[in-house]
C-alpha cells in the first residue's frame, strides 16, 4: 500500500454571478501512480472503503477517500484478471461484478487483502470477444436480484445469445429474461420507488439517448436481439414498423414502454451512463427521489425528475454538474455521507476535460442554488417548481418562458433529426401564493414530443437568474 498525493479541483465559474463552485465542490481523488486506471465500477464497502474496477480487469480497494483531506489516501490491488466489470456492489463480505461473460463474486477468506475465492454466478448469455459486447449490472433490488443490460454486437448486431437483453440474475444464479429491445447501454439503476432503469445510446432504433424503464416484460425499441426470444420460448418481440415514430409504434404494441426521459443529442450530452439516485432525503440538496446521470462524452452529471402518467414513466431532464476530468462512467451516491463518487475513461470515445482516466467526488457545499426543483405535467400545461421563492414580476410573465417541441424518427438508421416540430404557446403563468411554483398554461400540447423549456428571463425574490434554465421534458402522456 502506498500514499498518494491531492490536488483539489473547482469547477470554473459561470457566465452569471453564481457558479457552481458555490454550491458543490469537485475534487480529485489520487490515483496510483503509475497506473491504468479506466474505472468502470464502483462499489461501496464498510468502513468507507471503496472498491474500484478498471476496463483492464483490476480491482482495487481505496481507503481516505471520505477524508477531508485526501492527501493520506490509499490503494492496495484486490484482484486482477478480470473481464471489463462494468457493475459492482458489496454484500455481506463479497463483492460482486457484472462482467462480460459471466457475473460472478469475489472475497478475500484469508484476510490478508487480496481476494482468493472467486465464484461463477451465472454466465448463460453469449460473447465471442467484440470490443462492444458489454454488460452493465445493477446493485440489488429488493428481492436480491441483479439487473444486468446486454450491449448489442458491435453496437448494431446480435451475435451472442441474449444481446440486446436485460437480465435479472437471481441470488442463486437463474438468469431471467426480462427486458428485449436494448441497443447500447451505459448504465443501469433504481428509482426511489425500486423500479429499474438504463440509459440507451443514440443509434439504430435510437432517434437520441434516453432514460428507459425496465419494465418486465417490456420491449424497448430495438429489435435486433429479437431472435433470441426462442431460446426461453418467449413470446416473439413487436417488430417496429421503419421509418416510424415511438408514439405510433408503442401504440400498436402495448408491451413497447417508450423512453422515460430523451436527453436530446449534443444538448444534454451525448452518451449517458450510471445511474444514482438520492434518497438521502437532503444531504446533497434538495434533489429528494431525483436521479443523477453520468456522461461520457460532456464529463457531466445532468439530474432527472420522473413521474407517472398513465401508467408510463415521464418527466425533465436538467443540466446539473461539469467540468469533470474526464468521461464518465459509474456513479455511486452515498446517501449517508451525501457523496457522489465517479470515474471513468476516455478511451474509445472521446470526452471533455485533460485527462485519459479520472477518480472524483462531489460535496454538497449547504448552499443551494436557484434552479428548477421539478417539472410536472398538467392537461393544459406544465408546473414547476423552484428551490427558492420567485420573483413574481418575471417568474408570472408568459413571456419570460419559451417553449418548443419536437420528437424523433424510430429507425434502422443511425440516429435521427429533430422531427416534426411544434411551437406551443405560453399564455399564462401563474405564481403560487408561496412563490415556490409556477403554473404554465399551454396552449399546443404534442403527446409523444420531447418539450424544451427556456426560462432564462425568470428570476428569484433576491434578483438571482437560474443557474440552469433549460429543461427537457418527454411528454409521453398528457394527463387528463
Amino acid at each position: 500500500m502506498f500514499n498518494v498525493g491531492c490536488s483539489v479541483f473547482l469547477f470554473s465559474p459561470l457566465a452569471h454571478a453564481a457558479q457552481q463552485s458555490d454550491f458543490y465542490t469537485r475534487e480529485e481523488i489520487p490515483l496510483p501512480p503509475g497506473e491504468v486506471m479506466e474505472i468502470g465500477s464502483i462499489a461501496l464497502m464498510p468502513e468507507h472503503k471503496i472498491a474500484v474496477t478498471t476496463r483492464r480487469g483490476d480491482l482495487w480497494i481505496c481507503t481516505g477517500a471520505y477524508e477531508n483531506d485526501l492527501k493520506n489516501v490509499t490503494w492496495k490491488k484486490f484482484a486482477q484478471g478480470l473481464h471489463e466489470p462494468f457493475g459492482m456492489y458489496w454484500k455481506d463480505g463479497w463483492l460482486y461484478l457484472s462482467q462480460r461473460p459471466e457475473f460472478s463474486r469475489l472475497k478475500d477468506s484469508d484476510g490478508d487483502g487480496t481476494a482468493d475465492v472467486f465464484e461463477t454466478i451465472c454466465s448463460e448469455w453469449g460473447i465471442n470477444g467484440d470490443y462492444h459486447e458489454y454488460a452493465f449490472g445493477s446493485t440489488p433490488d429488493k428481492d436480491g436480484n441483479t439487473w444486468i443490460a446486454l450491449c448489442l454486437t458491435g453496437s448494431a448486431g446480435a451475435g451472442s445469445d441474449w444481446r440486446g437483453w436485460c437480465m435479472r440474475v437471481t441470488p442463486d444464479g437463474k438468469m431471467i429474461p426480462t427486458c428485449s429491445g436494448i441497443r447500447s447501454p451505459g448504465g443501469i439503476g433504481f428509482n426511489a420507488n425500486g423500479d429499474a432503469f438504463y440509459m440507451d445510446n443514440q443509434g439504430l432504433w435510437n432517434g437520441s439517448s434516453s432514460l428507459k424503464w425496465l419494465k418486465p416484460g417490456s420491449f424497448q425499441g430495438n429489435p435486433t436481439g429479437n431472435k433470441y426470444h426462442t431460446l426461453a420460448n418467449l413470446p416473439a418481440p413487436p417488430e417496429p414498423a421503419d421509418p416510424s415514430r415511438v408514439l405510433a409504434e408503442r401504440l400498436k404494441h402495448p408491451e413497447f414502454i417508450p423512453p422515460a426521459v430523451v436527453f436530446p443529442h449534443g444538448k444534454v450530452g451525448q452518451s449517458p451512463t450510471g445511474i444514482a439516485c438520492d434518497t438521502s432525503g437532503g444531504k446533497f440538496g434538495p434533489w429528494k427521489d431525483q436521479l443523477y446521470v453520468g456522461e461520457q462524452t460532456h464529463s457531466q452529471i445532468q439530474r432527472v425528475c420522473l413521474e407517472q402518467v398513465n401508467g408510463l414513466y415521464q418527466g425533465a431532464v436538467f443540466k446539473f454538474l461539469e467540468g469533470f476530468e474526464a468521461g464518465l462512467i459509474p456513479v455511486r451516491y452515498d446517501g449517508d455521507a451525501g457523496l457522489i463518487f465517479t470515474g471513468g475513461s476516455n478511451r474509445g470515445w472521446a470526452s471533455r476535460g485533460s485527462k485519459p482516466f479520472t477518480f472524483e467526488r462531489v460535496k454538497w457545499t449547504g448552499k443551494t442554488p436557484f434552479e428548477i426543483l421539478t417539472m410536472t405535467a398538467n392537461s393544459d400545461g406544465f408546473t414547476l417548481s423552484f428551490t427558492e421563492p420567485v420573483d413574481p414580476a418575471t417568474a408570472g410573465n408568459p413571456a419570460s418562458y419559451a417553449m418548443e417541441a419536437w420528437t424523433y424518427i424510430l429507425q434502422h438508421s443511425y440516429g435521427s433529426p429533430e422531427v416534426d416540430k411544434a411551437t406551443p404557446q405560453i399564455t399564462a403563468a401563474t405564481v403560487s401564493p408561496d412563490k415556490k411554483s409556477v403554473r404554465l398554461k399551454i396552449d399546443g400540447l404534442v403527446r409523444g414530443h420531447v418539450h424544451y423549456l427556456d426560462s432564462k428571463a425568470v428570476k428569484s425574490a433576491k434578483g438571482d437568474t437560474l443557474l440552469h434554465p433549460d429543461a427537457w421534458y418527454t411528454l409521453n402522456e398528457i394527463p387528463k
